[in-house]
């Protein structure tokens, strides 16, 4: 059985969307399964042994790209595909899947696009209540209901590429590693203040470890303003390491400190020790899959929001998370 699925454009989706791939091996511990994503998330198809086939999904900003999403389903009727799954709920992310000819399309009703897809599902978010469960709901047939059960994400480990990471870098293999990840692609409500972020960093300072910070160029401002505050007394890697050397440099940290965010996702899914921070976003519904996950989450009454921006204009969902409760899980 040969599976393509379409995978989402969010590294925490992409992360959450593993639980799918394992699922499905457990099905048919023999079938194939590729992935179409784009670049953002692409990389991280490599740390996932159930994937056959890494297939980009070139990146057409604020375009709809209609000829090329017809061409490439067209190159991939090669596949002879038997399914096709899809997570995200756009039309356009459904045009791949019919000029390549697949049989199965089978996707949730999302935009108007029931002539592309004919295996359609209706979400019930009552029941699915997190974004795993939805993804890992295709894996069934349609007459199956109730919550499934979800396996967590584990990423593979390639600990040459981590000897030449430590080897790049010069760093010490001696010490305990804090990771911290400060940035939140979605916004400001995200994240964590910079100074609580230093606070937690130079305690750790002064108890002897490494203090690693890690993002995207996004985060480059966020990231300096972290290690300003602790005298440059961290190792910033924000914005200076593709997403598979993050991924390398996570699996060495022996905590992580994360905003909800894609890292945080990868964190959980290298099995670390991790301290996720909720505000404006709700851990009940994207909660980090791993058993050595702890979430600090204030559940006020104006959260959670889902705004890229406080609309109330204080964030105190984040900013009364102080950093001696984060400390005060560091230590146990």
């Amino acid at each position: 059985m040969r599976i393509l699925i379409v995978a989402p454009s969010w590294v925490g989706d992409m992360v959450m969307a593993q639980s799918l791939f394992i699922t499905l091996k457990q099905q048919h511990p023999d079938c194939q399964i590729d992935v179409l994503a784009p670049p953002s998330t692409l990389a991280l198809v490599a740390r996932m042994p159930e994937v056959s086939l890494a297939i980009e999904m070139p990146a057409v900003r604020n375009k709809l790209g209609l000829m090329m999403r017809i061409n490439l389903g067209k190159q991939l009727r090669q596949h002879h595909y038997d399914q096709a799954i899809l997570l995200p709920n756009t039309w356009k992310s459904a045009l791949t899947p019919f000029f390549a000819d697949i049989p199965l399309r089978t996707g949730y009703v999302g935009e108007c696009r029931r002539g592309l897809l004919n295996d359609i599902r209706h979400l019930d978010k009552t029941l699915l209540t997190q974004t795993v469960q939805r993804f890992v709901a295709l894996a069934f047939p349609a007459t199956v209901s109730g919550v499934p059960h979800c396996p967590a994400p584990v990423f593979a480990i390639n600990t040459a590429q981590q000897q030449q990471l430590i080897a790049q870098y010069a760093l010490p293999e001696n010490s305990k590693i804090l990771a911290l990840c400060p940035g939140a692609e979605y916004g400001e409500a995200k994240r964590w203040p910079v100074t609580h972020y230093a606070q937690v960093a130079q305690q750790k300072i002064n108890d002897g470890w490494q203090v690693w910070l890690l993002g995207s160029p996004k985060d480059q401002t966020v990231a300096a303003d972290i290690n300003r505050l602790t005298n440059g007394g961290c190792v910033d890697f924000s914005g200076k390491t593709s997403l598979t050397d993050a991924v390398d440099l996570l699996s060495l940290a022996d905590v992580i400190v994360s905003n909800d965010s894609g890292l945080m996702h990868v964190a959980s899914a290298l099995n670390r020790n991790l301290i996720a921070l909720y505000g404006s976003s709700d851990p009940n519904f994207t909660p980090p899959l791993s058993d050595k996950a702890k979430i600090i989450y204030l559940g006020l009454p104006c959260s959670p929001c889902f705004k890229r921006e406080c609309p109330l204009g204080h964030t105190r969902c984040l900013t009364d998370i102080s950093a001696e409760q984060v400390i005060s899980q560091l230590s146990l």
